[in-house]
């Protein structure tokens, strides 16, 4: 009679098979995909009402490169809305602070106690004005060393634009591949500030893949990108500057009218010492202005005392609950419950973060060791107009970092036809801003009264204008 009894032989096989596999599920598979579905956070209170999902993906293995997200859903239909991939600005500030701060479903309390802040755990609070009432959205902390993204080399903390724009095409890629069910969505790129280089060079470099799959499987359904007070020339930037101080009467005629003689109309770089004394007669009468809302205090004339804003920000970040009470001079100040926020261990555990890959959390990390290697990007949006994506460009109205002026003049180098005159656009019967549309489905739009981080200052105008826009309805 034959005996067909497993031998010890196979038992062996099959236990080192069966070891094998959960070596590799307990080592591998969560760098494979590290998705959390977070359900609650620390100061939030109950549950979340919105669906948030954070993780890492690795875009470079050589050099253990990965990049932290928060993805969030759309709150109508998750399965047809647009998937939008944010980017903020720098370089080296974090996704987060743009969803906190300015398009994002939470943002923090900061009238929660008479006194300020005393301590514990800030407070979160659903913000109604959030862009996910339209649209599903992934902020990710890019580049690397940004927030809670990090490498395990040296090497690896090494980027620049071209870098970061190649490793968020792999971000892409592989975060689409672990969610094959958003890959036939309509994908934007937008984001603002510094990311007005990055925004129109990834768009253009996710087009080129596109042409070359040419029948292919595409992982990307581009269908355009969204930039608002984006750095774009430096020669266009800096001379919408200073013609932005004299049309908002912060420099006299007089100096304007010298200096423009003096540098011919380009103040960057200047001409001559002639111009260059000028140029530094026009920074030391608007020094004390703060460069992102010009009618907002300047965080740095209130906080004159270094030593004393130092202070504040250690004690908010030992604060234990019953810390001294602070109060907030600018809106800068608030940025602090963040740091405090994202600092505490069960936030960091509820987020998902992997331990000791990131010391103390920076909103935005100037340290970064970063080469910007794109120094403009006209010639990617003129390109990207042939293509004849939906382009959305906005300017808060008192921002002088990157101004209208200088954002306008760009524009208008692209000798592009105008489809629609200039008119305001309104939000509850009230003007919210200006706007013109041109041909190869560009909108050019201002949000009036607002300032470098737009949706910061006016949410609900913000909203609006994106909602017209991505459903293709005029604003």
């Amino acid at each position: 009679m034959a005996n067909n009894a497993p031998t010890c032989h196979a038992f062996s096989w099959l236990w080192l098979l069966l070891l094998l596999g959960l070596w590799c599920l307990v080592l591998y598979c969560p760098m494979m995909s590290s998705a959390l579905v977070v359900r609650e956070l620390p100061g939030f209170d109950g549950p979340l009402p919105f669906f948030l999902e954070t993780g890492y993906v690795e875009v470079d293995e050589s050099n253990g490169v990965q990049l932290f997200y928060y993805f969030v859903q759309s709150e109508r239909d998750p399965a047809r809305d647009p998937l939008l991939l944010w980017l903020q600005g720098g370089p080296g500030c974090s996704g987060l602070s743009g969803l906190v701060y300015e398009i994002g479903p939470f943002l923090f309390d900061v009238q929660y106690k008479v006194n300020g802040y005393e301590g514990g755990i800030p407070r979160l609070l659903y913000r109604p004005q959030t862009w996910t009432k339209v649209s599903n959205i992934i902020f990710v902390d890019s580049p690397v060393g940004a927030g809670f993204s990090y490498a395990s080399t040296e090497e690896g903390f090494k980027s620049s634009d071209t870098i970061a724009i190649k490793q968020l095409v792999i971000f892409l890629k592989k975060w689409l591949d672990q969610h094959p069910q958003f890959m036939s969505n309509p994908l934007y790129i937008g984001g603002e500030s510094y990311c007005g280089i990055i925004i129109p060079a990834l768009t253009l470099e996710i087009d080129k893949l596109i042409r070359k799959a040419s029948g292919e499987s595409l992982h990307f359904n581009l269908k355009g990108y969204i930039a608002g007070n984006p750095m774009t020339d430096k020669k266009f930037d800096t001379d919408g500057k200073i013609k932005f101080f004299h049309g908002m009467g912060l420099i006299s005629d007089e100096l304007y009218e010298l200096a423009k003689v003096n540098c011919r109309g380009s103040y960057d770089p200047p001409a001559n010492h002639q111009c260059a004394k000028c140029i530094e007669s026009i920074n030391h009468c608007t020094k004390d202005i703060n460069e992102f809302h010009i009618l907002e205090p300047s965080c740095k004339t209130l906080w004159r005392n270094v030593t004393e804003k130092a202070e504040m920000h250690r004690v908010m970040l030992e604060s234990d609950g019953v810390g001294v009470p602070m109060h907030f001079k600018c809106r800068h100040d608030s940025y602090e419950l963040l740091y405090i926020w994202t600092n505490d261990e069960s936030v960091r555990k509820n987020l998902g973060i992997r331990q000791e890959t990131v010391g103390e959390w920076r909103r935005c990390n100037i340290s970064i060791l970063y080469e910007k290697d794109i120094p403009s990007t006209v010639e990617h949006h003129r390109m990207l107009r042939r293509s004849g994506y939906q382009a959305l460009i906005y300017s808060g109205d008192h921002d002088s970092a990157f101004s209208f002026v200088g954002t306008q003049a760009w524009i208008r180098s692209l000798n592009l036809s105008i489809n629609e005159d200039w008119r305001p656009w309104h939000v509850d019967d009230q003007v919210a801003g200006f706007t013109t549309g041109y041909s190869s489905n560009l909108t050019y739009a201002t949000v009036k009264g607002a300032g470098h981080t737009a949706p910061e200052y006016k949410p609900k105008e913000c909203l609006t204008m994106f909602a017209r826009w991505i459903s293709s309805i005029p604003l």
